[in-house]
């Protein structure tokens, strides 16, 4: 993604802002363009790796990394195309590794859900429930003994609330006043189980309260709140006041792992027709498109254009990978430790 190191950094705030938004919506239009473009594939037999598709989730991944600087860390769980993409990851390098071939991001190893970008600040993802929260932490850690600005981002979905590591990360970087932001990616399911049958109330915010750590519960489809709110966050945890939880609200609109969750006549989406129709009058980007007509004076055929962009590079990146060699047998044995 072409933008500023921060897009607050500028003076003139109102051009900032201008720019800010057209920004945010090409990323989120490129991220829902490209899961969108894994389905048929998926459902033709060509990808074998299991995808869990960020459609209609944008905005989560968008609006907290819009208010990152590149060099800052972020790590990602199973869902995690949409982080990596908007970290500023290449796009032929997922596409390459979720077909699973050698110029993928992973070396054609990882396959969708271990994702990687490195030189862009995002660290890695794992299916692994809350797998990487601990890691986060230690990059956190890593950050404040060498005195650096830095602040370090743990993605998780809301089914990672029921896992003991978010709690004694929470402790620890509370403790230490660590520079880490936790992102709870609420989609009101973890798997089939809605969140109702999990927790005793849904309030997932209030999990810091007892660590005393500042937190937010925002609406996670509304790109510019997320911003916002991730903003403020950044700002506070960069002055050394430890570490802060956004609980973002949000649905995804596939299934939870591959475009729907009814596989040879088996119906395993559990969620209620009605509901889905409900979420998806709040699509994130459909939502903000009517924002940037109505209160940022941008066209239909900017939008258009944005679009026609968008697909383009994602048909590029198919082109790309399809044309990208598998790793050879011979290869079995390298890239298993690091130098």
């Amino acid at each position: 993604m072409d933008r500023p190191k921060n897009y607050f950094s500028y003076g003139q705030e109102n051009f900032c802002m201008m720019n800010m938004e057209r920004d945010l919506y090409k990323t989120m239009v490129r991220i829902r363009l490209f899961e969108e473009s894994l389905v048929e594939p998926i459902q033709k037999g060509e990808l074998k790796t299991p995808c869990h598709l960020y459609s209609g989730e944008e905005a989560v991944a968008v609006g907290v990394c819009a208010a990152l600087e590149k060099e800052d860390y972020a790590f990602g769980y199973h869902r995690s195309h949409g982080h990596y993409l908007a970290k500023g990851g290449d796009m032929n390098a997922l596409a390459a590794e979720i077909y699973g071939k050698k110029t993928g991001c992973s070396k054609g190893r990882g396959g969708s859900m271990h994702v990687i970008s490195k030189e862009n600040g995002f660290l890695g993802s794992t299916p692994i429930v809350a797998g990487t929260i601990s890691l986060a932490m230690g990059a956190a850690l890593a950050l404040q003994i060498r005195g650096e600005k830095r602040v370090a981002v743990s993605f998780f979905g809301d089914g990672a609330t029921g896992e003991g590591v978010l709690y004694e990360s929470l402790n620890f970087a509370a403790l230490k006043r660590l520079p880490m932001l936790f992102v709870c990616e609420n989609n009101l399911y973890s798997t089939h189980l809605p969140i109702r049958e999990i927790r005793p109330n849904d309030d997932i915010v209030k999990i810091a309260k007892p660590f005393g750590i500042k937190s937010f519960r925002i609406d996670g489809n509304n790109v510019l709140e997320v911003v916002e709110t991730a903003k403020k966050a950044v700002e506070y945890m960069r002055k050394g006041n430890g570490p802060v939880l956004i609980e973002a609200r949000t649905y995804r609109l596939r299934g939870h792992v591959g475009p729907d969750d009814n596989i040879q006549g088996t119906h395993t989406d559990i969620r209620p027709k009605e509901e889905i129709e409900e979420w998806k009058q709040k699509d994130p980007i459909v939502l903000f498109e009517k924002r940037l007509e109505t209160e940022f004076g941008v066209s239909k055929e900017e939008i258009e254009s944005i679009r026609k962009a968008a697909q383009k590079e994602v048909d590029e990146a198919h082109r790309f990978a399809k044309e990208s060699a598998y790793p050879s047998q011979e290869e079995l044995h390298e890239y298993v430790f690091g130098n």
